[in-house]
């Protein structure tokens, strides 16, 4: 049945990933080097079917599975109904003053247990008796079906083993294939698992570089693509490790687990009281869960204020061994276990908990050693168990290595101890690993900066005035010795504390009191940095609002232009709409001014034709055109009475000469331009007066 949830699974995945793959070009480019060899596996649904016939989804064999077997099962079954239809028979037939009876099975033969000393109404074999337990006793009419029962559970266990024999043989031909299957549903598994847990603690896709080539792929400050908002915590300076706000990633889930786990007990306490309001149920019991619930707020308050403290990992590529001092419990330890997950997260493809940008090499390996290696077995000692552990790494340790040693030169003499200890770094330093990070309490080990540049120094803070550690690391100072000036503030007698720092010396005192000065000059830094990138940030956002400002307005002015000239152009369409149809309203206005003065005209002709003749000018008008219509009249009957393209006609109906546009015999039309107007008429509205002239 696993195989068939493999397989099955595999087909799911098939589906969802080309249905991803066709969203966009992007995400078929992301997905393909990752899916290609599990879209290529094909499905045996053949086999699937097989099994899903065979086996149950509880992992039992089917009565399908054969014919034997269900033969036999259905034996099986007719068997046991007559053992209990038996047994039955013989419980109520037993005497009734006997004691009490039942049936039960015995390594698989069903029997009687029998309590008590009365005798029993049938003979059978006693199998087992005791004070307590009874006598299992099989009935002797029992026995051959108790023996046949067992014959045919044989031959069903057999056809089972015959049916999953034969299951086998055909998963083994798809061995190959299904290991496959498995193997690239782990891999995506986790890859999914690595991008679910980046994108849950919100980390950061870190520029890895091959420490051999640290000089050609170092990028600054300028060469990073960061965001506006993290450019400006950058230093314009190369660096080997630059991780601001680095979590260590066990202290945020922790911190995250218990918030959340709070929340949600505070979500149901809160709807228990809803609950309980709604039906009316105990009052006083309510007050007390009330209390409880005001209480779990105030550990969620005081969860979201007491975050995990990130630390800043700013390492120059100068820098091979960096040293960080300070006190006990002030967060040395886990701050070099943070930067070793950091490298180990990003080498499996694992996002790092920090802030942007991130720079890490990609280490060939990271050897620690943190911890005490006492062992009695080995008869070590902590002192020894630190210097066997060193010793291998720094055998196999390489130029390529990252190397974490904690509390180096401890557990042993403090002055051989620091001389050790300042001979191990050197070694590491001159020929060892690519990067080294030591905490040390010895304050030999700070002046090793001042003798060679591939060391630096780095602090764990230490607030004097509460009288604990604020786990920020301050880059670039060496820690300072609190001892005495937290005893003076725990109240220990004034003339100890003197007697404490006159032995110390004056030197010693200097030396304490310049770091401080350090301390607090490195702090009114920091502030005044804070303050710098607040302001650049203020500025960049301003930034950003004044261009999309100006975009805005560009696009308006733009929008503007085109809604004005798309106005003209409509208004420009309707004008010449309005001109069209006035100039065809006048044209036909024209047309029909002309035919009514013509018909005035030859009506008024006839009216003088019946009163008599007189010389006027209308008569001679109406001779002429008599005259010139006789003559077209002639033309027209020379020529056929079909004008050609060209040809100069009269028409009547608008006492005007036309040229001839175009002929239409089909319809026995005419097309006439005079001047700037073109009509169509009928061939019989026009007199040819001049034809054209062919060549």
């Amino acid at each position: 049945m696993a195989v068939v949830s493999l397989m099955l699974f595999v087909e799911s995945l098939q589906v969802t990933i080309r249905a991803a793959m066709r969203q966009d070009e992007e995400s078929h480019n992301l997905l393909m080097p990752l899916t290609e060899t599990i879209l290529e596996a094909v499905v045996n649904k053949s086999l699937v079917k097989s099994i899903q016939d065979i086996i149950d989804d509880d992992g039992s064999v089917k009565d399908t599975a054969s014919p034997e077997l269900r033969r036999y099962r259905e034996q099986v079954q007719s068997l046991e109904s007559r053992l209990c239809q038996l047994m039955d028979r013989l419980i109520r037939n037993s005497d009734s003053e006997a004691s009490l009876s039942e049936v039960s099975i015995v390594n698989g033969r069903c029997c009687i247990k029998v309590t008590g000393d009365k005798s029993l109404s049938f003979d059978g074999l006693l199998l087992s008796s005791g004070s307590d337990a009874g006598s299992m006793i099989e009935p002797i009419v029992a026995v051959p079906l108790n023996d046949e029962l067992q014959g045919a559970r044989a031959l069903v266990a057999r056809a089972e083993l015959d049916a999953l024999s034969k299951l086998t043989d055909k998963i083994l031909l798809e061995l190959d294939n299904i290991q496959i299957l498995l193997q690239e549903t782990i891999t995506l598994d986790k890859v999914t698992a690595r991008a679910k847990y980046s994108i849950a603690y919100d980390g950061t896709l870190p520029d890895l570089y091959l420490p051999k080539f640290e000089h050609e792929t170092v990028n600054t400050a300028t060469d990073w693509p960061v965001s506006a908002t993290s450019s400006a915590q950058l230093p314009k300076k190369p660096w080997k490790v630059f991780i601001p706000n680095a979590f260590h990633p066990l202290l945020l889930q922790q911190h995250q687990e218990n918030l959340r786990r709070i929340k949600k007990d505070v979500a149901s306490a809160t709807a228990e009281i809803r609950r309980r309001r709604i039906y009316g149920q105990d009052i006083a019991e309510e007050d007390q869960l009330a209390s409880d619930l005001d209480s779990m707020k105030n550990r969620v308050s005081k969860l979201e204020r007491n975050h995990p403290i990130p630390v800043d990992f700013m390492i120059g590529e100068e820098t091979t061994v960096l040293v960080i001092t300070g006190p006990n419990t002030g967060g040395k330890t886990i701050s070099l276990k943070t930067v070793g997950l950091a490298s180990l997260m990003a080498k499996i493809g694992l996002y790092i908990l920090a802030s942007e940008p991130v720079k890490i090499p990609w280490f060939d390996a990271v050897y620690a050693d943190i911890g005490d290696e006492q062992s009695l077995t080995q008869s070590l000692s902590t002192f020894s168990g630190h210097l066997k552990q060193i010793g291998a790494i720094r055998a196999q340790s390489t130029s390529q290595s990252l190397v974490l040693l904690d509390e180096v030169g401890a557990g042993t003499n403090p002055l051989e101890g620091a001389a050790l200890g300042m001979s191990l770094l050197e070694s590491f330093a001159e020929a060892g690993s690519f990067l080294t990070l030591a905490t040390t309490h010895h304050g030999e080990l700070k002046t090793l900066k001042y003798s060679n540049d591939s060391f630096e120094n780095a602090c764990v803070e230490f607030d004097e005035e509460n009288l604990k550690p604020t786990f920020r690391i301050l880059w670039g100072i060496p820690g300072r010795s609190n001892a005495i000036n937290i005893a003076e503030r725990l109240g220990l007698p004034l003339d100890i504390i003197e007697s404490a720092r006159h032995l110390l010396g004056t030197a010693g005192a200097e030396i304490n009191a310049l770091i401080m000065d350090m301390e607090k000059f490195k702090q009114e830094y920091d502030e005044q940095l804070q303050q710098a990138q607040h302001y650049l940030m203020q500025s960049r956002e301003l930034h950003n609002n004044l261009e999309v400002a100006q975009k805005n307005v560009m696009d308006h002015t733009i929008a503007q232009r085109k809604r004005k000239s798309r106005v003209v152009s409509e208004y420009a369409v309707m004008a010449r709409s309005i001109i069209h149809k006035k100039f065809q309203q006048f044209r036909e206005s024209a047309i029909a001014q002309r035919v009514l003065e013509e018909e005035r005209a030859v009506e008024k002709a006839k009216s003088e034709r019946v009163k008599g003749p007189e010389p006027s000018s209308t008569s001679a008008i109406k001779m002429a055109q008599n005259t010139n219509s006789s003559m077209a009249t002639e033309a027209n009957d020379e020529d056929g009475g079909i004008p050609e393209v060209g040809d100069l006609v009269y028409v009547p109906k608008l006492k005007n000469q036309a040229t001839v546009v175009k002929i239409d015999s089909s319809k026995n039309e005419v097309q006439i331009q005079a001047g700037m107007m073109k009509l169509k008429l009928k061939l019989k509205d026009v007199v040819i007066q001049k034809r054209r002239i062919s060549r």
